[in-house]
């Protein structure tokens, strides 16, 4: 799913989205986790696609997989 999500300080004040669109990542996964059904989300954003749902997921997974933790003590 490479090259789904875009990050372009033009668009959104550069928060990832779901690339073509200005639907933030952010939103989907909010979205997700209220409960909010693939088939929700397709229905309240008809541009976005099953592979961009999942990419977004992906997306959030890659994030945090890579967040690099500092001991502030």
């Amino acid at each position: 799913m490479p090259g789904r999500i875009g990050i372009d300080p033009d668009v959104m004040l550069g928060k990832p989205v779901i690339r073509g669109t200005c639907i933030p990542v952010e939103i989907v996964l909010r979205k997700l986790s209220d409960g909010a059904t693939t088939q929700d989300l397709l229905s309240a954003y008809p541009r976005l696609t099953p592979d961009d749902i999942r990419a977004a997921l992906v997306y959030a997974t890659d994030t945090i997989a890579h967040e690099r933790l500092v001991a502030l003590a």
